[in-house]
């Protein structure tokens, strides 16, 4: 068995876009074929991106026809442990895998998610904006109690994905922290869950940056870190900038990563929604096949 992907990192987070040898999922919204994908062929997203093939820190899409022809294409989000309803680095990582294709040029372009339609620039420079969909704050200054730590106060907010987002943080945001920073938020994650809230499964830590607005670090579901800045998470962190009446309709917020990259993030306001539009550049790295042999007892990816 033949799986044809484009590999690319969009800020040094690495996206796998399936191109050829997914199995059948329909013709239906991607939120049906989503759901034939986890309940009848999980095991394709885990022999995709899990080791022996991937690693934790790898999202891999799907690239589907689009439902609505008057969209370009679908796509289909997952990573390590399961499905995630959007992804706003691997749809940067999506565009320059479209161009290096040469299925796109530069221009805007609708691709539909799980979630709902988001559009996709190309700009000449080679650059993605991902115009993501609505995004806002639920709720201002929740505390969760986390064992071992103590109270954490942040904010909950929906840009794509749920986040819990907090200053308070356990040390400096450098990579060399990353086993504490990992264990931080790995802590106020099982918190959240065991206090009624199993949706919010992206935690953000944020601190000053020396070359940005704001330095982050994500913890993604499968525990491992965003390497890039996020672009669901910078999608949430608008949502809460604006309520907090801290960022305008049209002015940038740049979300320094863990790592130094950079997005930048604004937004507009339509109808009373907030609708985040993230800048990025993802570069490809790989154009291979993935083989399923028979007889490799991991062929199906190494699962827990």
């Amino acid at each position: 068995m033949k799986i044809h992907v484009i590999d690319s990192h969009t800020g040094g987070e690495p996206t796998r876009v399936v191109i050829g040898g997914a199995p059948p999922l329909g013709n239906g919204p991607m939120s049906e074929r989503l759901a034939i994908l986890r309940d009848q062929y999980d095991r394709f997203r885990s022999g995709v991106v899990n080791e022996p093939r991937g690693s934790d820190a790898l999202v891999g899409a799907v690239l589907c026809d689009a439902y609505d022809p008057a969209n370009r294409a679908g796509v289909i989000f997952f990573n390590n442990v399961g499905y995630l309803n959007m992804c706003g680095h691997g749809t940067i990582g999506l565009g320059a895998t479209l161009k290096y294709l040469g299925r796109i040029e530069p221009g805007v372009h609708r691709i539909e998610t799980p979630v709902g339609v988001v559009s996709m620039e190309l700009h000449e420079s080679g650059e993605v904006t991902v115009g993501n969909v609505p995004s806002y704050r639920s709720e201002k200054d929740f505390t969760v109690d986390v064992p071992g730590i103590g109270p954490v106060t942040g904010d909950i907010a929906w840009g794509g994905n749920w986040f819990f987002l907090t200053y308070q943080k356990p040390c400096d945001l450098e990579l060399k922290n990353i086993e504490e920073l990992t264990n931080y938020t790995w802590r106020i994650r099982e918190a959240l869950t065991a206090n009624g809230h199993p949706e919010i499964d992206h935690i953000e830590v944020f601190a000053p940056s020396d070359k940005a607005d704001g330095k982050n670090f994500v913890l993604c579901p499968g525990k491992a870190y965003d390497r890039s800045p996020c672009g669901t998470g910078t999608s949430a962190k608008l949502a809460c900038l604006y309520a907090d009446g801290k960022l305008r309709e049209g002015e940038v917020w740049r979300q320094e990563s863990i790592i130094g990259s950079v997005f930048e993030g604004s937004f507009t306001i339509e109808d009373g929604q907030l609708l985040p539009r993230i800048k990025g550049s993802a570069f490809v790295t790989g154009d291979n096949y993935l083989l399923m042999q028979q007889g490799d007892p991991f062929r199906w990816g190494i699962r827990p």
